[in-house]
């Protein structure tokens, strides 16, 4: 493809409309408007449709954007490596926020020591979350939790985390298998709630309703509360205002670890790999493929 044609495409998206659009790329709205239908024409699909005023993408237009991004990120990285020889640009980060909170910040410290000309931008969410935005093209790359689908994705290890059931104080632990239980947790995708609710399967125990939190803080501040029962990882506890306030429980060994691994689609930029030789795991064999 013309990266021409894809940074016009491109600048139409993100101005909402040709006329700001031959603004910005100091054309006339007319040449721009040729450009597009005739990339269209070439292409074989519509990559706008009009709705009233509005310039609107089409499903093929929305999936032609985030290759156009990815494309055009990557020439220009080029450009400047083969001009500088030094790492620079953006790196766009997903990441759970136990990761975030706990695990990375002296990861992307020494990452800045290094390679102080990349900037990265960095959003949390859960691993379906993260996934569903490495397709989409909004973010590079993303540290997520086992176990997702690999068969499309490019990953290296990053680290372990130790599991912990976390109780109200005096609370009876799942293997009483007495009562109904409330359980606090993310929305739907994280893999921490999966497991927790695996568990009370394979344990006959059963559970009312699932209180969804948007924090690890919240999460503690109702288990204390004695609202109901999480998992978290432990490092999250060393670290939580309310952690004296709940009781630890071990989980079964075959639940107790999880592996956070980083991933990523297609060709790793440079800033990304940079990224990668800094992870303490990403060299170890000990990590489940």
């Amino acid at each position: 493809m013309d990266l021409d044609d894809l940074d016009i495409f491109r600048c139409v998206v993100r101005e909402g409309g040709v006329t700001r659009a031959a603004t910005r790329l100091h054309r006339v709205p007319s040449n721009v408007t040729t450009r597009i239908k005739q990339f269209e024409a070439r292409l074989g699909v519509a990559l706008f449709r009009r709705e009233g005023r509005s310039l609107n993408l089409t499903e093929a237009g929305r999936i032609l954007l985030g290759h156009a991004e990815t494309l055009l990120r990557m020439a220009d990285l080029a450009e400047q490596e083969l001009r500088s020889g030094v790492v620079r640009g953006v790196l766009r980060l997903g990441s759970l926020e136990s990761a975030a909170g706990a695990r990375l910040p002296p990861i992307l410290s020494a990452f800045h020591a290094q390679f102080p000309d990349v900037t990265i931008e960095l959003q949390t969410g859960t691993s379906r979350a993260m996934l569903r935005q490495l397709e989409r093209f909004e973010i590079e790359a993303a540290f997520v939790s086992e176990p997702f689908d690999h068969s499309s994705l490019s990953s290296v290890p990053a680290f372990d985390e130790e599991l912990v059931l976390i109780t109200g104080r005096n609370a009876p632990g799942i293997g009483t298998g007495t009562g109904r239980r409330t359980l606090v947790a993310f929305p739907h995708g994280c893999s921490y709630r999966q497991r927790l609710i695996a568990w009370l399967a394979e344990d006959g125990a059963s559970y009312d309703r699932v209180l969804e939190m948007s924090s690890y803080h919240a999460i503690v501040a109702c288990v204390a509360a004695g609202t109901g029962i999480a998992i978290v990882p432990a490092a999250v506890l060393d670290n939580a205002v309310m952690s004296t306030a709940i009781e630890r429980h071990p989980l079964p060994s075959h639940l107790r670890i999880n592996w956070t691994r980083l991933v990523w689609k297609g060709e790793a930029s440079a800033a990304l790999r940079a990224l990668t030789m800094l992870l303490p795991d990403a060299a170890g064999t000990s990590a489940p493929a």
